[in-house]
């Protein structure tokens, strides 16, 4: 038997970013958002005498050692949980290896929860003297709050796929807050061709920082405000109860999702001044992926985004939309600029955790 696990993509609905600190990380205020669009990834574990990890995948640029995200994860899990395990993970790409969409980190999270369903089927180990019980110190009182920690331990990126929905993210991103959800929207992912180097955004946005006199100080203060006002928009922009969801967990009006009524991410006015603080950088070195941004807002016409931004720093961008046919259209555009493009929705919290799991295979 194994455990199948969707493995969700994110965006970044907003990034605003600090000046570098000593510890040579940089604070961070960011909006997650959960999609549909995911990896499959599929856990295999049996107890045994001492723990052994293997990891394949169907794509060749994804590592299959100890370098890999959910490699990381299972080896402090299961140490964390004082369980030996032989444990298989096979990782199914269907998202960008790179390119802003957390792909990596949310297999880390996919591989965590088929764990937890394999040793939930096995049962509890056997004691043994000097070890405590898997329920006393593992999948029992406190494990919630100590996989986030782990999770955190991983990447920064990593918590936020243990919540999922519209996440809130402080510090170096890995301080989540579950913000409250908006109905679903389509969701149109560009995945160019370009790649873009994370340290070299960084260090662009260093050198922007020092050209700019922006303090530490500063830009804690910066930050703290931004992140008071992403839950500020996000608490009061949304009716209680929302829509009602379907069995997939997203919202169904008729054939269009969501119609040509107001969008209630709009109706919080974040729309109107939630940007990524990379775009500054990362569009000084590729301005192709302005020009890929500017396609997928269609701004001042009849199909325009609701919101359009790179996510993360990059190369994938996004463009968010009312209805299928407004989506479709931005594909057009970018399919006649020749670049790729994801035709997803956003997903909601509730629909994020029921849809995870897929029947066991045998």
């Amino acid at each position: 038997m194994s455990t199948r696990v969707r493995s969700h993509a994110k965006i970044n609905l907003g990034l605003g970013i600090g000046a570098p600190r000593p510890d040579g990380f940089h604070a961070l205020s960011t909006v997650y958002q959960t999609l549909e669009v995911h990896d499959l990834v599929t856990v295999t574990a049996r107890r045994a005498g001492e723990t052994h990890l293997t990891l394949t995948s169907n794509d060749g640029r994804v590592p299959t050692d100890a370098r890999n995200t959910a490699w990381k994860m299972i080896a402090l899990a299961l140490d964390e949980i004082r369980v030996k395990a032989e444990v298989a993970v096979h990782i199914e790409k269907r998202l960008p290896v790179q390119g802003g969409l957390g792909a990596g980190s949310a297999n880390a999270v996919a591989a965590l929860v088929g764990l937890e369903a394999e040793l939930e089927r096995l049962g509890p180990a056997a004691e043994r003297p000097g070890t405590e019980r898997q329920e006393s110190k593992g999948l029992g009182a406190g494990w919630a709050a100590r996989r986030l920690e782990l999770a955190a331990q991983v990447g920064s990126d990593v918590p936020l796929f243990l919540i999922g929905g519209a996440v809130l993210g402080m510090d170096r991103g890995q301080e989540v807050v579950p913000l409250p959800d908006f109905e679903p929207v389509w969701c149109v992912v560009a995945t160019p061709a370009v790649g873009v180097s994370t340290p070299q955004a960084f260090r662009d946005w260093d050198a922007l920082c020092a050209t700019e006199g922006l303090t530490g100080e500063a830009s804690d203060d910066k930050l703290k405000q931004l992140s008071r006002a992403y839950a500020s928009a996000f608490a009061g922009g949304f009716p209680q109860g929302g829509q009602r969801a379907g069995s997939s967990g997203v919202a169904s009006v008729g054939g269009d999702l969501a119609g040509r009524q107001e969008s209630a991410l709009v109706r919080t006015g974040i729309t109107s001044w939630i940007v990524n603080d990379f775009e500054r950088v990362v569009f000084h070195q590729h301005p192709s992926l302005a020009e890929i941004k500017r396609l997928l807002a269609a701004a001042g016409t009849p199909e325009a985004a609701l919101h359009a931004s790179l996510s993360g720093s990059g190369s994938a961008l996004f463009g968010l939309y009312l209805t299928r046919g407004d989506a479709e259209a931005a594909q057009r555009r970018l399919a006649e600029a020749g670049t790729e493009s994801l035709l997803t929705r956003t997903l909601p919290r509730a629909g994020y955790w029921s849809e995870m799991l897929l029947p066991q295979a045998g």
